[in-house]
């Protein structure tokens, strides 16, 4: 057996052993090309996250520039760094109508929910209520593939293999509209996903219960779109129950929605909130984890002549990450970028409603918030469940339009930096695609 020297990460190694992975080699805006100089529209947005595109020399030199100075110091004990400090400023400045007090700042998405669960069990423990130990996710969420995420976390072919894993974690439904077992589809919601997390709270009892976590759009699971009052309905659940609310914005965060948080779309509030990906645009790793200030105050008040809070990434805060993300930041704001993605949403709804429409047959649903996207398919009644979007996927891939699929969705996230006729070019494939079927 010729064993391969990297093993991809979610890839199936076994069906690329002989033609081998799809290298990429650079990439400008909305495209990226690999190394037989083949260009592909992004419209994945390199997993969920190259908010302001590909290629932007401004992140390389605020990168470089740290580097001359100093790549990288621990921050544990006291010590900081400038870039780290000054991002905390400025993430808590863009968070404020959020609530948002304080930043964590951890390596990724699944750093940053791991800290948010251990802030959340040791919180209780600090104001008097140490039996408050149990974890609400939902089914479909993802979360990161660290313990504790993975925990919380509710796509099943992703937990199965690892389990047992941590105890005291419940799921709720999720709020899939149509695929929703608490109402027909042909019916209006009733909310009986809402109804049933009240349930689920009251069965184990509230004093039980330190945290709730929940993306504001479901992204991996298949970008589940929300009626627009859920999050509303479940934040103030937790809030009569004294639950913790942490809003998992590692895909929605910085304009993605076209807010500044996918919180601040659906009118919430949360308690806690975690962010990766868009943060840096990906450029480079890093994660944070917001916090409101009643959390902080109550480490801070048991504090005594150790840590508050034993935990902590060795590259916390990471100083060329720190500067690749106000770089980032530069951008966003300068270039309107989350002002953007709210205009260019416009457009992609339009496209996706317009496919529903014409292809009946095939589309069994489609929808998107700002440039957050999804089309649900069925390309053949004989078809078993779940391989339509990788048998689309792949057609789009043959004319050079990059998705990800999740079963029988194709979903969408190309970078927030798109115009008008980039998303065109992006989404005219699906409907030759369509009219040859």
């Amino acid at each position: 057996m010729n064993v391969p020297t990297r093993w991809g990460p979610y890839t199936n190694m076994k069906a690329i052993e002989d033609k081998g992975p799809i290298v990429i080699e650079r990439g400008e805006g909305v495209y990226v090309w690999d190394e037989q100089g083949k260009r592909y529209l992004d419209a994945h947005g390199g997993l969920w996250l190259s908010n302001i595109g590909y290629g932007r020399k401004e992140i390389a030199q605020a990168i470089a520039k740290q580097a001359e100075k100093i790549s990288w110091f621990s921050s544990f004990g006291g010590f900081a760094n400038r870039p780290s400090l000054d991002l905390a400023d400025r993430v808590i400045d863009i968070l404020r109508p959020d609530g948002m007090g304080t930043i964590f700042f951890s390596n990724d998405g699944s750093g940053a929910v791991e800290t948010s669960l251990k802030i959340a069990r040791q919180y209780w423990k600090l104001v008097g209520q140490p039996s408050k130990t149990k974890l609400i996710g939902r089914q479909h969420a993802y979360h990161g593939v660290s313990l504790g995420a993975l925990s919380v976390a509710g796509i099943t072919p992703n937990r199965k293999m690892f389990e047992p894993l941590l105890k005291d974690v419940r799921h709720a439904p999720a709020p899939y509209q149509n695929h929703c077992s608490f109402h027909p589809q042909t019916q209006v919601c009733n909310y009986g996903c809402v109804n049933e997390l009240e349930r689920i709270i009251g069965f184990e009892d509230p004093s039980t219960i330190a945290a709730f976590i929940a993306e504001p759009i479901q992204a991996a699971g298949g970008v589940i779109i929300p009626p627009f009052d859920y999050l509303a309905k479940v934040r103030e659940i937790c809030r009569k129950n004294d639950i913790l609310f942490i809003a998992d914005e590692v895909v929605t965060g910085f304009g993605r929605l076209g807010k500044w948080t996918g919180s601040r779309y659906y009118g919430i509030q949360p308690d806690m909130m975690t962010f990766a990906k868009g943060i840096t645009s990906g450029y480079i790793p890093l994660g944070a984890t917001a916090i409101s200030p009643q959390i902080y105050e109550a480490f801070i008040k048991s504090s005594t002549d150790v840590p508050e809070f034993r935990h902590g990434n060795t590259y916390s805060g990471h100083p060329l990450a720190c500067a690749a993300a106000l770089a980032n930041f530069d951008i966003l704001e300068q270039e309107k970028v989350p002002e953007n993605a709210a205009e260019m949403g416009v457009h992609l709804s339009e496209h996706l409603q317009q496919l529903v429409k014409d292809f009946p047959d095939f589309v069994v649903n489609a929808g998107s918030v700002g440039l957050l996207g999804r089309i649900e398919l069925k390309l053949s009644p004989d078809m078993a469940p779940g391989k339509s979007g990788t048998i689309f996927s792949n057609k789009l891939l043959e004319k050079n339009i990059i998705v990800r699929p999740v079963g029988d969705v194709v979903t969408l996230s190309p970078p927030l930096v798109i115009n008008k006729g980039e998303l065109d070019e992006m989404m005219d494939p699906f409907r030759q695609i369509l009219a040859s079927l």
